[in-house]
Protein backbone atom coordinates (compact mmCIF):
# COMPACT_ATOMS: atom_id res chain seq x y z
CA UNK A 1 0.00 0.00 0.00
CA UNK A 2 1.05 3.56 -0.70
CA UNK A 3 0.83 6.58 2.36
CA UNK A 4 1.62 5.95 5.62
CA UNK A 5 0.77 3.24 7.41
CA UNK A 6 -0.49 3.15 10.83
CA UNK A 7 2.08 1.49 13.26
CA UNK A 8 -0.76 0.16 15.48
CA UNK A 9 -4.78 -0.80 14.70
CA UNK A 10 -7.38 -2.04 16.72
CA UNK A 11 -10.23 -3.00 16.22
CA UNK A 12 -14.09 -3.09 17.48
CA UNK A 13 -15.37 -5.89 16.16
CA UNK A 14 -19.12 -5.16 15.86
CA UNK A 15 -22.43 -6.62 14.00
CA UNK A 16 -22.14 -10.33 15.10
CA UNK A 17 -25.07 -10.72 16.32
CA UNK A 18 -26.98 -8.12 13.83
CA UNK A 19 -25.50 -10.16 11.07
CA UNK A 20 -27.03 -13.40 12.11
CA UNK A 21 -30.89 -12.05 13.22
CA UNK A 22 -31.12 -10.14 9.32
CA UNK A 23 -31.14 -13.43 8.01
CA UNK A 24 -33.37 -15.13 10.60
CA UNK A 25 -29.84 -17.13 12.03
CA UNK A 26 -29.29 -17.79 15.92
CA UNK A 27 -26.40 -14.90 16.88
CA UNK A 28 -23.98 -17.17 17.13
CA UNK A 29 -23.80 -18.04 13.55
CA UNK A 30 -22.57 -14.29 13.24
CA UNK A 31 -19.73 -15.20 15.60
CA UNK A 32 -19.01 -18.20 13.48
CA UNK A 33 -18.85 -16.45 10.30
CA UNK A 34 -16.91 -13.57 12.21
CA UNK A 35 -14.23 -15.41 12.55
CA UNK A 36 -13.22 -15.94 8.69
CA UNK A 37 -12.96 -11.82 9.06
CA UNK A 38 -10.54 -12.15 11.76
CA UNK A 39 -8.79 -14.30 9.62
CA UNK A 40 -9.15 -11.65 6.31
CA UNK A 41 -7.89 -8.99 8.43
CA UNK A 42 -4.54 -10.47 9.88
CA UNK A 43 -3.69 -11.28 7.21
CA UNK A 44 -4.55 -7.64 5.49
CA UNK A 45 -2.67 -6.28 8.66
CA UNK A 46 0.65 -8.25 7.60
CA UNK A 47 0.44 -7.43 3.89
CA UNK A 48 0.25 -3.60 4.58
CA UNK A 49 2.54 -3.52 6.97
CA UNK A 50 1.10 -3.28 10.06
CA UNK A 51 3.28 -3.97 12.84
CA UNK A 52 0.61 -3.92 16.25
CA UNK A 53 -2.92 -5.53 15.51
CA UNK A 54 -5.58 -5.55 18.84
CA UNK A 55 -8.89 -6.87 18.17
CA UNK A 56 -11.53 -6.44 20.73
CA UNK A 57 -12.48 -10.06 21.07
CA UNK A 58 -14.39 -9.88 24.44
CA UNK A 59 -15.21 -7.50 26.50
CA UNK A 60 -15.50 -7.20 30.60
CA UNK A 61 -19.75 -6.60 30.15
CA UNK A 62 -20.02 -9.54 27.88
CA UNK A 63 -19.81 -12.08 30.48
CA UNK A 64 -23.84 -10.46 30.52
CA UNK A 65 -24.78 -12.38 27.71
CA UNK A 66 -26.77 -15.22 27.86
CA UNK A 67 -24.38 -18.05 29.02
CA UNK A 68 -24.77 -20.21 25.89
CA UNK A 69 -23.97 -17.45 23.93
CA UNK A 70 -20.68 -16.70 26.04
CA UNK A 71 -20.08 -20.08 26.06
CA UNK A 72 -19.88 -20.99 21.73
CA UNK A 73 -17.91 -17.56 21.98
CA UNK A 74 -15.42 -19.26 24.29
CA UNK A 75 -15.82 -22.48 22.43
CA UNK A 76 -14.84 -20.41 19.45
CA UNK A 77 -11.81 -18.70 20.51
CA UNK A 78 -10.74 -22.12 21.62
CA UNK A 79 -10.83 -23.25 18.58
CA UNK A 80 -9.65 -20.42 16.50
CA UNK A 81 -6.82 -20.52 18.28
CA UNK A 82 -5.92 -24.09 18.00
CA UNK A 83 -6.52 -24.02 14.03
CA UNK A 84 -4.42 -21.36 13.52
CA UNK A 85 -1.06 -21.66 15.05
CA UNK A 86 0.17 -23.11 12.28
CA UNK A 87 -1.18 -20.48 10.02
CA UNK A 88 0.05 -17.87 12.19
CA UNK A 89 3.58 -18.97 12.51
CA UNK A 90 3.66 -18.84 9.10
CA UNK A 91 2.60 -15.63 8.89
CA UNK A 92 5.06 -14.46 11.56
CA UNK A 93 2.43 -13.56 13.73
CA UNK A 94 3.17 -13.13 17.61
CA UNK A 95 -0.20 -13.78 20.03
CA UNK A 96 -0.27 -11.69 22.97
CA UNK A 97 -3.35 -11.04 25.27
CA UNK A 98 -4.57 -8.20 27.59
CA UNK A 99 -7.42 -8.29 29.90
CA UNK A 100 -8.49 -9.92 33.39
CA UNK A 101 -7.41 -13.01 31.58
CA UNK A 102 -8.12 -15.17 34.93
CA UNK A 103 -11.77 -15.49 34.31
CA UNK A 104 -11.69 -16.90 31.18
CA UNK A 105 -12.50 -20.46 31.44
CA UNK A 106 -9.34 -22.95 32.14
CA UNK A 107 -9.36 -25.20 28.82
CA UNK A 108 -9.78 -21.70 27.13
CA UNK A 109 -6.78 -20.12 29.37
CA UNK A 110 -4.66 -23.24 28.70
CA UNK A 111 -4.90 -22.77 24.85
CA UNK A 112 -4.61 -19.25 25.02
CA UNK A 113 -1.39 -19.60 27.35
CA UNK A 114 -0.32 -22.15 24.50
CA UNK A 115 -0.85 -19.97 21.64
CA UNK A 116 1.01 -17.50 23.13
CA UNK A 117 3.81 -19.55 23.78
CA UNK A 118 4.48 -21.22 20.57
CA UNK A 119 4.16 -18.04 18.33
CA UNK A 120 6.59 -16.04 21.23
CA UNK A 121 9.53 -15.88 18.57
CA UNK A 122 7.56 -14.45 15.61
CA UNK A 123 7.83 -10.84 15.05
CA UNK A 124 6.20 -9.79 12.02
CA UNK A 125 2.65 -8.89 13.50
CA UNK A 126 1.92 -8.38 17.10
CA UNK A 127 -1.67 -9.48 17.39
CA UNK A 128 -3.35 -8.50 20.65
CA UNK A 129 -6.18 -9.89 22.06
CA UNK A 130 -8.57 -7.83 24.46
CA UNK A 131 -10.06 -11.00 25.97
CA UNK A 132 -12.23 -9.81 29.43
CA UNK A 133 -11.46 -6.66 28.92
CA UNK A 134 -12.07 -3.10 29.67
CA UNK A 135 -10.50 0.40 29.11
CA UNK A 136 -11.41 1.67 32.74
CA UNK A 137 -10.08 -1.98 34.08
CA UNK A 138 -7.00 -1.64 32.53
CA UNK A 139 -6.46 1.76 34.09
CA UNK A 140 -7.99 0.78 37.78
CA UNK A 141 -5.37 -2.42 37.69
CA UNK A 142 -2.51 -0.23 36.70
CA UNK A 143 -3.50 2.44 39.73
CA UNK A 144 -3.54 -0.58 41.99
CA UNK A 145 -0.40 -1.95 40.83
CA UNK A 146 1.16 0.92 41.12
CA UNK A 147 0.37 1.36 45.16
CA UNK A 148 1.19 -2.29 46.04
CA UNK A 149 4.83 -1.26 44.32
CA UNK A 150 4.91 1.39 46.32
CA UNK A 151 4.96 4.42 44.35
CA UNK A 152 4.01 7.55 45.47
CA UNK A 153 3.50 9.52 42.09
CA UNK A 154 3.56 8.89 38.28
CA UNK A 155 3.92 10.46 35.30
CA UNK A 156 2.04 9.22 31.89
CA UNK A 157 5.57 7.04 30.95
CA UNK A 158 5.87 5.41 34.25
CA UNK A 159 2.41 4.36 34.61
CA UNK A 160 2.13 2.94 31.34
CA UNK A 161 4.55 0.07 33.46
CA UNK A 162 1.72 -0.93 35.19
CA UNK A 163 -0.64 -1.66 31.90
CA UNK A 164 -1.67 -5.05 30.97
CA UNK A 165 1.34 -4.83 28.29
CA UNK A 166 3.43 -2.22 29.03
CA UNK A 167 5.14 -2.70 25.76
CA UNK A 168 1.31 -1.83 23.49
CA UNK A 169 2.26 1.11 21.70
CA UNK A 170 -0.45 3.91 21.95
CA UNK A 171 -3.50 3.26 18.57
CA UNK A 172 -3.19 4.60 15.91
CA UNK A 173 -6.09 4.04 14.07
CA UNK A 174 -9.35 2.66 15.70
CA UNK A 175 -11.66 0.90 13.16
CA UNK A 176 -15.59 0.47 14.38
CA UNK A 177 -18.01 -2.14 12.15
CA UNK A 178 -21.50 -2.11 12.47
CA UNK A 179 -22.31 2.01 12.02
CA UNK A 180 -21.75 2.46 15.53
CA UNK A 181 -20.08 5.39 16.70
CA UNK A 182 -18.59 4.77 20.30
CA UNK A 183 -15.19 3.37 21.83
CA UNK A 184 -17.10 0.95 24.34
CA UNK A 185 -14.51 1.06 26.49
CA UNK A 186 -11.47 0.01 24.16
CA UNK A 187 -8.02 0.93 25.15
CA UNK A 188 -8.95 3.84 26.59
CA UNK A 189 -5.19 5.12 27.68
CA UNK A 190 -3.90 3.87 24.38
CA UNK A 191 -6.21 5.91 22.05
CA UNK A 192 -5.62 9.19 23.35
CA UNK A 193 -5.14 10.69 20.06
CA UNK A 194 -6.23 7.86 17.89
CA UNK A 195 -7.46 8.18 14.69
CA UNK A 196 -10.97 6.59 14.35
CA UNK A 197 -12.62 5.18 11.91
CA UNK A 198 -16.35 3.76 11.66
CA UNK A 199 -17.54 2.04 8.76
CA UNK A 200 -21.49 0.80 8.64
CA UNK A 201 -20.28 -3.00 7.52
CA UNK A 202 -21.22 -5.50 10.06
CA UNK A 203 -18.14 -7.43 10.87
CA UNK A 204 -18.64 -10.81 9.81
CA UNK A 205 -18.64 -9.15 6.07
CA UNK A 206 -15.43 -7.39 6.89
CA UNK A 207 -12.48 -8.43 4.45
CA UNK A 208 -9.58 -7.18 3.29
CA UNK A 209 -10.64 -4.32 1.26
CA UNK A 210 -12.88 -2.50 3.93
CA UNK A 211 -9.47 -2.79 5.94
CA UNK A 212 -7.61 -1.31 3.30
CA UNK A 213 -10.11 0.98 2.40
CA UNK A 214 -9.96 2.16 6.22
CA UNK A 215 -6.22 2.33 6.01
CA UNK A 216 -6.49 4.56 2.68
CA UNK A 217 -8.49 6.60 4.72
CA UNK A 218 -6.21 7.28 7.53
CA UNK A 219 -3.20 7.93 4.82
CA UNK A 220 -5.20 11.65 4.08
CA UNK A 221 -5.55 12.46 7.92
CA UNK A 222 -3.14 15.14 9.60
CA UNK A 223 -2.41 14.30 12.90
CA UNK A 224 -1.96 16.77 14.86
CA UNK A 225 -1.87 15.08 18.99
CA UNK A 226 -3.04 18.60 20.22
CA UNK A 227 -0.61 20.83 18.53
CA UNK A 228 -1.69 23.45 16.39
CA UNK A 229 0.28 22.83 12.97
Amino acid sequence: MKGKIPLHVGIIMDGNGRWAQRRGLPRVMGHKVGVESVRSVIRAAKKAGVRYLTLYTFSSENWQRPAEEVGALMYMLKLLLRREIRNLNHLGVQVRAIGELHLLPPDVREVLDYAIKETAKNGELILTLALSYGGRREIVSAVNRAIEAGVREVDEESFRRFLYDPDLPDVDLVIRTAGEYRLSNFLLWQSAYAELYFTDTLWPDFREEDFFKALEDYAKRVRKFGKVL
